[in-house]
């Protein structure tokens, strides 16, 4: 599990650990992963920066066997339009959701295919699938993340492996959006102001958890999770 120190990383360790699942929770802040670890005995923390080969292949020499890799590092930087776009956050978000992606496929599965039911689970966006105004670096990743997954699917077609695509709307987590404003917690506050009941980081590790348990004939190719109040980007309730 990538991105595993705080969010929907470190729900979905903690659900997948209550499923029985050993998990390696995976991230660059050790800090928090070492709590995380003492709270949750099935939980190993590992130090990770997914976006250096090195430190990817350390990881990966350090597992026997990987039956289930989440693709869940990465995140938003910024609202500038496209005009006015800054080609350091758009390389940071192509660096982390693409790249951080690529790397960890390309190093895990062979582990995945000797598992002999293995899965291969991408935490993208509804981003990913549908782009709009101020989004376009985040958009051009997600959309780079969807594109590589539904490859994959084809292109490990007849392996023993499960191909998934878990893509989210709204969801209110500690960081995503303060991240995005750049540390103005007010702005990001007002993201999720007057919605009912916005997604929580436990809503999609539940989603995570029921597809990476479905029975190894089962493919869930891609599931879109919204909140109630969000019908798309775009049309949101608010009271």
């Amino acid at each position: 599990m990538t991105g595993a120190s705080s969010g929907i990383g470190e729900a979905t360790a903690r659900r997948l650990a209550a499923e029985g699942y050993d998990v390696v929770a995976a991230a660059r802040r050790r800090d928090r992963l070492d709590r995380l670890a003492a709270e949750v005995p099935a939980i190993r923390p590992a130090t990770l920066d997914v976006t250096s080969a090195e430190s990817v292949d350390a990881l990966v020499g350090s597992l026997d066997r990987c039956d289930v890799l989440i693709n869940n590092a990465g995140g938003a930087i910024g609202l500038e339009p496209v005009a006015t776009g800054r080609v350091e956050d758009w390389q940071r978000m192509y660096e982390v959701n693409v790249l951080g992606s690529l790397r960890m496929t390309r190093a895990l599965l062979p582990k995945l295919i000797e598992s002999g039911d293995g899965v291969l689970l991408m935490l993208t966006s509804v981003a990913g699938l549908v782009s709009y105004e101020g989004g376009g670096g985040y958009c051009a990743a997600k959309h780079a993340q969807t594109s590589m997954t539904e490859t994959l699917r084809l292109e490990l077609c007849g392996e023993p492996v499960r191909i998934i695509e878990i893509a989210p709307g709204m969801v209110r987590t500690e960081e995503f959006s303060l991240t995005r404003f750049r540390g103005d917690a007010d702005a990001a506050a007002k993201v999720y102001e007057g919605v009912p009941g916005p997604l929580t980081a436990d809503d999609v590790a539940d989603a995570i958890a029921f597809a990476v348990t479905r029975p190894a004939h089962v493919n869930i190719d891609r599931l879109v999770i919204r909140p109630r109040a969000q019908a798309a980007q775009h049309k949101v309730h608010r009271v």
